[in-house]
């Protein structure tokens, strides 16, 4: 995601329909189905607004399979929040994920030792 101007990454996360996908798999993982259930989205759009978020690894994927041996994926956020800043006339994007516990601090420390 770094090698991506941060003009994409801001429409991305600025488009409406992708922050309503994102909304709705904060709370849990969903089909594209009950996305567009959910989002009242047509299942195109939806599917669209994934491959968008995808790009920039702001959901993931997983299958599953139905009890009638169909596979099926469902998709979940891939981040706890997003901070948006501008320093220096720049804006810059971080992405905090839930994983990165370590990252985030070293960050945050990096942040305060710049102060």
């Amino acid at each position: 995601m770094e090698d991506k101007p941060i003009e994409e990454i801001l429409d991305t996360i600025g488009d409406q329909h992708a922050r309503a996908v994102l909304a709705a798999i904060s709370v849990e993982p969903k089909s594209a189905k009950e996305l567009a259930e959910e989002c009242d989205l047509s299942l195109p759009t939806v599917y669209r607004r994934l491959e968008m978020l995808d790009e920039y690894d702001l959901v993931t994927d997983r299958t599953l399979v139905a009890e009638d041996g169909n596979h099926y994926k469902v998709y979940e956020s891939n981040f706890e929040s997003t901070v948006i800043s501008l320093e220096d006339d720049e804006y810059k994007v971080r992405i905090y994920r839930e994983e990165n516990l370590p990252d985030r601090f070293s960050q945050l420390w990096d942040d305060l030792n710049t102060e």
